[in-house]
């Protein structure tokens, strides 16, 4: 087939969705007009729409690509990673969405400070965002790579580049008022793009006489095939997916434009069923590959296998035109998350680096996207590919270790001291960054050492949740003066408040 006609789809889908998202991104400006709309959207976004928006930003590269590869890799095992991406919002739902939100709080770093007086543990907690937040863009920026270079054969540096420059244009001109409808609009895309593809290809399948992969007994074993070492990476993959939800900066930021906390658990009910709804998708193209594409996990490009398959199984018209369906869904995938990630990226940065220079509110908050967005990119640039889904599951991993065991202490344990709090967010921080570190420079893991750094959640969290807890002990005097009223705050229901008022 002639180059030019196969790269096509590819860049008509890529036009439309950046055409497309610059145009509501644009129409959502009139709504642009404060401070407060550029952080929180005046915190006033319907639960529905919020949910779309949180659905949106959530389904990442590793969602729309990365589930399906690993699936292609290694088989149903890997289904724990969109089971735990989905479920971490039960415990979100259950111990965070409505205190959170009534703490008044913009970012984490906002509500750490109010909730333990400290600016100390404001300023680790700005770090920890910024390090979660970049550790995440990279697979964003990474992804948009991929997709380019398969979709239209553009050099790997081009989707990080566009990406970053879309990205910008719509963060800085609307900040979350106006990344709300962009991303509740991609979501729906993203779910357009995986669904009417997948229908085609089943129909195909079925048409083949439904053949089973070679060797299909084999390769829905659990972990635990893998002796006690895959029985400790699968609790551990649990663990950092489960709990790592709740430490996620763009995903917590959304909960403070909720109205109020009633709203913000409405909002999860809501999410719990999109995502559920999306990740019925990925299994099936990765179930696909397995019968039409192995070749694709022996070359290495097992990320690309929903970019590639519609054209493997479907032959002339139809099938560019899947292909393009299914990019355009990547492409959104990766503009959604990655204006997610950088509103809450720039937030951070512009309370506590921006800020103190001359520039204030909308103009500090412009120059820290340019920050946000601009590092991640670079890197992305420099460094060799992790895998969409490894790379994600490592800023779920810190996610868990450092936000989680402060959030859940911060709002259920009235003993938590700032020095627990810095303590437990170090060695939380500083243990992931060296199983973060240690992963990176292993190209093939082995052995138990390689599972504890590869999969570090289930040592990490503990590890970070007792520090926090032995040290906020022996500092005991030092539990702020207000925290009683603060959680009476947290815990009170708006309805309460309304009738006392």
């Amino acid at each position: 087939m002639n180059p030019g006609l196969d790269a096509a789809p590819g860049i008509v889908a890529i036009t439309l969705v950046t055409i497309a998202t610059l145009a509501i991104g644009t129409w959502g400006l009139r709504f642009s007009r404060t401070t407060s709309d550029f952080f929180v959207a005046s915190r006033s976004v319907h639960p529905r729409l919020n949910a779309s928006a949180i659905g949106g930003e959530y389904l990442s590269a590793a969602s729309f690509l990365g589930v399906a590869g690993l699936v292609l890799l290694n088989g149903a095992d890997m289904l724990w990673y969109p089971v735990g991406w989905t479920a971490g919002y039960v415990v979100l739902l259950v111990l965070v969405a409505a205190p959170l939100r009534r703490s008044g709080a913009y970012t984490l770093p906002d509500f750490a400070e109010a909730r333990l007086g400290s600016r100390g543990v404001r300023a680790v907690c700005s770090v920890l965002v910024v390090a979660i937040g970049w550790l995440y863009l990279l697979p964003q920026f990474q992804g948009a790579g991929l997709t380019l270079r398969s979709a239209v054969g553009a050099p790997t540096w081009v989707g990080p580049v566009i990406v970053g420059v879309v990205v910008l244009a719509n963060v800085t001109s609307g900040g979350m008022r106006s990344i709300t409808f962009v991303q509740a609009f991609q979501y729906w895309l993203k779910l357009t793009a995986l669904l009417v593809p997948a229908a085609v290809l089943l129909v195909v399948w079925a048409g083949d006489s439904s053949p089973h992969p070679p060797g299909a007994g084999g390769w829905s074993v659990p972990l635990a095939s893998g002796g006690a070492s895959g029985l400790y990476v699968t609790y551990s993959l649990i663990i950092a997916t489960f709990l790592g939800t709740m430490g996620l900066p763009h995903v917590v930021v959304r909960f403070y434009t909720n109205p109020d906390g009633r709203a913000a658990r409405r909002t999860t009910l809501v999410v719990l069923v999109l995502l559920g709804l999306f990740y019925l998708l990925p299994p099936i193209y990765g179930a696909l590959g397995r019968i039409y594409a192995p070749e694709l996990a022996t070359s290495g490009s097992s990320d690309a296998l929903v970019l590639e398959l519609p054209r493997i199984m479907v032959d002339g018209l139809l099938g560019e035109v899947l292909t393009g369906m299914v990019t355009a869904g990547a492409f959104a995938a990766f503009l959604s998350t990655s204006s997610g990630l950088s509103i809450a990226v720039a937030g951070v940065l512009s309370q506590d680096v921006t800020a103190r220079s001359r520039l204030g509110g909308v103009a500090a908050f412009r120059l820290a996207a340019v920050v946000a967005v601009t590092v991640p990119c670079v890197v992305a640039l420099l460094v060799p590919n992790l895998g969409v889904a490894r790379a994600v599951g490592l800023a779920f991993a810190m996610a868990a270790a450092t936000f989680c065991p402060l959030l859940l202490l911060g709002i259920w344990w009235r003993r938590l001291t700032p020095a627990g709090a810095i303590a437990g967010l170090a060695v939380g921080g500083l243990s992931s960054a060296v199983a973060i570190a240690w992963t990176v420079n292993v190209s093939i893991p082995s052995g138990w050492v390689d599972a504890l750094m590869g999969q570090p959640a289930a040592w990490t969290v503990p590890l970070a949740l007792a520090t926090m807890v032995v040290v906020s002990l022996v500092t005991r005097s030092r539990v702020p003066d207000h925290t009683d009223r603060f959680l009476v705050r947290l815990h009170t229901p708006e309805t309460v408040e309304l009738d006392r008022g």
